[in-house]
């Protein structure tokens, strides 16, 4: 990895209103030297893209409790891409089944980290991105 700070967005999409386990992430890769920003519950998609774009996000990380993680992953890559902002990475975390993990992958997602995940296997999987 190169000497620059990774500026990470980790977001609350749709309805999901758990956000504990996205603050202590969003804490522990502060921690670990990353610029974070805190989306805040309840964001929409155009909320997210502008937020990433606002930001200059390397990483969007979305939490994601609800089971809607595969509609809202396509959702989000197709409009980073739609807004010329491909080179944004999308992590996810949450709720996120096993047997999903694959079908996140394929769709560009480029690190699933299930509840439970250490931190140091988030951290360090977000700065092999780099």
């Amino acid at each position: 990895m190169n000497n620059k700070k990774i500026r990470i967005l980790i977001a609350k999409p749709d309805l999901d209103g758990h956000d504990r386990g996205a603050k202590v992430v969003a804490l522990a890769l502060r921690d670990a030297g990353m610029d974070v920003v805190y989306s805040g519950l309840h964001q929409n998609m155009d909320a997210i893209i502008e937020a990433a774009r606002r930001e200059s996000s390397d990483v969007v990380g979305l939490s994601v409790m609800t089971g809607a993680h595969l509609s809202i992953c396509e959702r989000l890559i197709k409009r980073l891409a739609d807004e010329g902002m491909s080179h944004v990475h999308v992590i996810i975390g949450g709720v996120v089944p096993q047997k999903d993990v694959s079908k996140l992958t394929k769709l560009g997602v480029r690190g699933v980290f299930p509840g439970g995940t250490p931190f140091s296997e988030i951290i360090e999987s977000i700065k092999a991105l780099f």
